[in-house]
């Protein structure tokens, strides 16, 4: 419920008591899902202009160039909350929210990316959250045909009670015909479209805006949505048909706070009326605080001129979908709801959308690096341990369950990045973070996240186009935590504006605590980016015969690395990496002197190796713990033919050649080799869990 002050502040302000809809609407349309009242401040700090972007940050999703005749739409989310009590739905109504949100700029949406955080997997709470979630995605990305290109897997205890789902979406729309979610005169008329609404996710914006209690499962699952993917399906199709015949003035996704949400945030530049009655409803005998708040899926809000509601309402029945005339835009800068003939909430409407106090919360600085020990376990063993954490194992298990080549654009798929055709380019994605290395460094570790995923473009030819986040973090009620996010938000964006890349959009996830497992979340400042290449290049490991290149400096940075997941042995985390190092692999491999690449981050110069030369015989130049399991952000491991090619590049070196029948590894007169048979053992240990 809406806080005891903030009530005594309504009641000051109106000058009265509120009716039991208007406590519901501010409870909800004030909650930290989707008032942003403890970060407002920091993002405004982060860089949201450049040539490309047409549209940025606060609708439901950006607009940003790709061409003369096309433009993507792209927006970040997250369902953690709803993830842990249902995690099959929970996900799904994710990743139909998202879809919903670029369908409403007038977008096709194309692809999704699904950066996914969970408890280790030795749990099993863990696994089942873990199978269910990846199902859920699976299962409503495969039905309404837009495949999962991508994401990231992070495995680590601080989520066993608090999971974290993340989803991007990626469209495509016309740079002169994308739609906006703010209407545009009074007069208009409010069609909502798609599913009947009903009384699943009840309080879901104030729901994600608390911690997870023990009893969650049972006590909020009435907060949880219930997703239906082929409704989804048609409401894509019917929502484009609107919008391609120029007839629809603005349009909305009912997400958060559910009609009361996007009716009040459409329409706050001038005002509305809401007829609740007039909602088609799927239960009967629902209030009218139900009928606002509910969060039933699949629905859409749209302005369109009176005389034009028939010809909408025709083309919602041509795919078979229910629609209402629900109310108007009126000019004075009032939210009103009828029910029935009795006005059951009028309240202004700046007051609603964007009248919530912020949180000034206190901030202290913590220091959580220790000193490395070193292990004592022979190279060889930490190797295959490495391999085999299930932050660096493959990813089988979960990509074998999306459909990552519905729509045929997709050209390659990993977890590094993905490359889509569009028109006679590639569009390049990726997304993720390391959570373990910001909570070390928050400023640095997020900084870098920004140079980890401009290298994973650069690995294919592309340039950043744009940057949308999702910040999750445990209660900023605490001081540390509230730093965290501080020290975050700030190295985001520095980073962003060093490199060039607009942040356009994003999400903000606070309270990811859990009173179950007594857990806080570490920072998880996931980020998904876009960018292009002119040229359409497919990912590829290296060739038999090809030199093996490292390029850039390694430092002994093993604090929040895998060797110190498996270990526990610490140490520094890694320090703010030069960027400069991306665009010259970018250029390297469009100018073809480089046969493939990847860059090094998680299970570092170990983790590359089997990824782009598993066969290949390596010479290290020192102590081979910090040449194989260092973290240093900034570095790529690339192949080449011939080592002059290379000439002019700062701190690169030969490390070795392709070919043999294992990974062999050499220092200092010793050595050890990784066949092939313990290789997939290794990498297959998620899988292998998952399976059986």
């Amino acid at each position: 419920m809406v806080s005891v002050q903030d009530l005594e502040l309504l009641r000051r302000t109106l000058q009265r008591d509120l009716t039991d809809v208007e406590v519901a609407c501010f409870d909800n349309l004030w909650s930290e899902h989707c008032s942003y009242r403890s970060t407002r401040p920091l993002l405004k700090t982060l860089p949201t202009e450049g040539p490309a972007v047409l549209l940025g940050p606060g609708d439901d999703a950006a607009i940003v160039r790709f061409s003369d005749t096309c433009a993507i739409a792209i927006g970040m989310e997250s369902h953690n909350h709803p993830s842990y009590v249902d995690p099959f739905d929970g996900a799904a109504t994710g990743v139909g929210g998202i879809v919903r949100d670029v369908l409403s700029m007038g977008a096709r949406p194309i692809a999704l990316m699904d950066p996914l955080y969970f408890g280790t997997l030795d749990a099993e709470k863990n696994r089942y959250l873990f199978e269910h979630v990846v199902s859920g995605i699976g299962d409503y990305g495969n039905c309404i045909g837009v495949p999962v290109v991508g994401g990231d897997l992070g495995f680590d205890p601080c989520y066993a009670g608090n999971p974290l789902v993340n989803v991007v979406c990626v469209g495509t729309v016309h740079p002169d015909r994308f739609l906006t979610a703010r209407v545009k005169k009074p007069g208009t008329r409010l069609v909502l479209v798609g599913s009947s609404t009903g009384r699943d996710g009840l309080g879901g914006a104030s729901f994600a805006s608390r911690d997870l209690a023990e009893d969650a499962e049972a006590e909020d699952r009435p907060s949880v949505q219930v997703g239906d993917p082929f409704t989804e399906k048609l409401l894509i199709e019917a929502i484009l048909e609107m919008a391609e015949i120029g007839k629809v003035l603005s349009c909305r996704d009912l997400g958060a706070a559910g009609l009361a949400g996007a009716s009040s945030e459409m329409a706050s530049t001038f005002g509305a009326v809401i007829h609740a009655d007039r909602v088609h409803l799927r239960e009967t005998g629902m209030t009218a605080r139900e009928i606002m708040l509910a969060e039933s899926q699949e629905r859409m809000l749209l302005e369109v001129e009176p005389e034009d509601v028939a010809l909408m309402g025709a083309i919602a029945e041509k795919y078979d979908l229910s629609w209402s005339d629900i109310g108007e835009v009126i000019a004075e800068p009032r939210y009103v709801v009828t029910f029935h003939g009795e006005t059951v909430a009028d309240i202004p409407i700046d007051l609603l959308v964007s009248g919530a106090p912020l949180c000034p919360w206190e901030r202290r600085p913590y220091q959580a690096e220790t000193a490395f020990v070193r292990p004592a376990t022979p190279v060889k063993e930490l190797a295959l341990r490495v391999l085999a954490h299930p932050d660096v194992a493959e990813k089988t298990w979960v990509t074998e369950q999306y459909d990552k080549d519905v729509q045929l654009q997709t050209v390659s798929h990993s977890r590094d990045a993905a490359v889509l055709r569009l028109e006679d380019a590639a569009l390049v994605l990726s997304s993720g973070c390391n959570p373990r290395h910001i909570y070390l460094k928050p400023y640095e570790g997020t900084a870098n996240t920004v140079i980890e995923n401009a290298s994973n473009l650069a690995c294919v030819g592309a340039e950043p186009l744009c940057i949308v986040n999702c910040l999750n973090f445990a209660s900023p009620v605490h001081p540390e935590i509230s730093w965290q996010l501080e020290q975050s938000v700030l190295g985001l964006g520095d980073m962003a504006r060093t490199m060039g890349i607009p942040i356009v959009g994003g999400n903000v996830s606070l309270y990811n605590e859990s009173d179950e497992f007594n857990t806080q979340i570490k920072p998880t400042p996931s980020i998904g980016m876009a960018g292009k290449s002119d040229e359409v290049r497919r990912w590829k490991p290296a060739e038999e015969g090809d030199l093996l290149m490292l390029i850039g400096a390694t430092r002994p940075e093993f604090g929040g690395s895998v060797l110190d997941a498996v270990t526990g042995c610490g140490g520094m985390a890694p320090a703010l990496a030069d960027p400069a190092v991306v665009a010259v692999v970018r250029d390297l491999g469009r100018s073809g002197v480089v046969t493939a690449a990847t860059d090094l981050s998680r299970g570092g110069l170990l983790a590359a190796l089997a990824k782009l030369a598993p066969q290949s015989r390596v010479e290290l130049a020192g102590d081979p713990l910090e040449e194989l399991f260092a973290e240093t952000y900034g570095r790529f491991l690339v192949a080449c033919r011939d080592e002059s090619a290379l000439a002019g590049v700062e701190q690169h070196r030969v490390i070795g050649k392709v070919g043999g029948d294992a990974l062999t590894v050499a220092w200092d007169g010793t050595s050890f080799a990784i066949t092939p048979e313990e290789l997939e053992t290794a990498l297959a240990t998620t899988t292998r869990i998952m399976r059986y």
